[in-house]
């Protein structure tokens, strides 16, 4: 319970920056002020400004909005593909399941984050071909995942009396199996958030994922990289920002997971 309080905390912090970054953000965060170039973190600037004379403090909070929408966007496509596919290899069975393997292990030969790279490179830069590569390339645990709980499903008592009475395949997967074989699986995408938010951040740094001047934090800790030690801030203040959001998904997927299983 402590973990799932502590993420809920974290990410209701992060959830309120992503939907009102106006009003805790102090500055336009595309404002250039010529006059306070790198300025160290002040009273006015708390996070100190880029190189650009950008509020970092207004640059990372604007960010929470796009590393947000990564986390979601960037879970719900792998979890939507494998899902599907491992409702049907699991109930089906025989070729479906087969098939479902041999699709599985051609994926899990390439390294997941050389498959996203490489992908993206073909389909070029930007956020909308990363949910792509990463729907491509990321589907295989919830495939996994997917299969196994629906063979337990499948097994029990009522869903041979489904069958009995006569249901539909459609009908007895959407009303009877699915929804008593997607709580592990949505407990697991809560905790891969945080991946999606250490992954979005890593190919936004590469600059294959967000492009500038948009502030997402692997941009804003790329813009800093240069000026390292003359002005750390730069890129300190977004990469503190990834491992506290990454933190809170880690912590609330898990606290889910402990529930689930007290419940059962």
């Amino acid at each position: 319970m402590r973990a799932l309080a502590l993420g809920g905390a974290i990410l209701g912090i992060v959830v309120l920056c992503a939907l009102v970054p106006q009003l805790i953000a102090p500055f336009d965060p595309l404002f250039f002020d010529y006059n306070a170039l790198m300025a160290p973190p002040s009273w006015e600037h708390p996070f100190g400004t880029d190189q650009f004379g950008r509020d970092v403090l207004s640059r990372t909070v604007w960010a929470a909005r796009v590393d947000l929408e990564i986390a979601v966007l960037a879970v719900a496509g792998p979890m939507v593909v494998g899902g599907f596919l491992g409702l049907m290899a699991g109930y089906l069975g025989g070729i479906a399941d087969t098939l479902l393997g041999r699709a599985m292990d051609l994926v899990v030969t390439f390294p997941f984050l050389v498959l996203v790279i490489a992908i993206v490179a073909v389909l070029g830069p930007g956020l909308t071909n990363m949910y792509i590569a990463i729907a491509i390339a990321g589907w295989v645990p919830y495939a996994r995942l997917m299969r196994g709980e629906v063979a337990v499903v499948a097994a029990t008592d009522h869903i041979s009396a489904a069958r009995g009475l006569g249901y539909g395949t459609a009908r007895i997967l959407g009303r009877h199996v699915l929804p008593n074989a997607v709580r592990p699986v949505l407990a697991y995408a809560v905790s891969d958030m945080a991946l999606a938010i250490l992954l979005g951040s890593s190919l936004g740094y590469l600059g294959l994922g967000a492009q500038p001047p948009e502030a997402e934090w692997g941009v804003l800790v790329a813009d800093g990289k240069n000026f390292l030690t003359q002005a750390p801030w730069i890129a300190l203040f977004p990469g503190v920002a990834v491992v506290i959001c990454g933190l809170g998904f880690s912590l609330l997927g898990d606290g889910l997971a402990d529930r689930m299983d007290i419940r059962r």
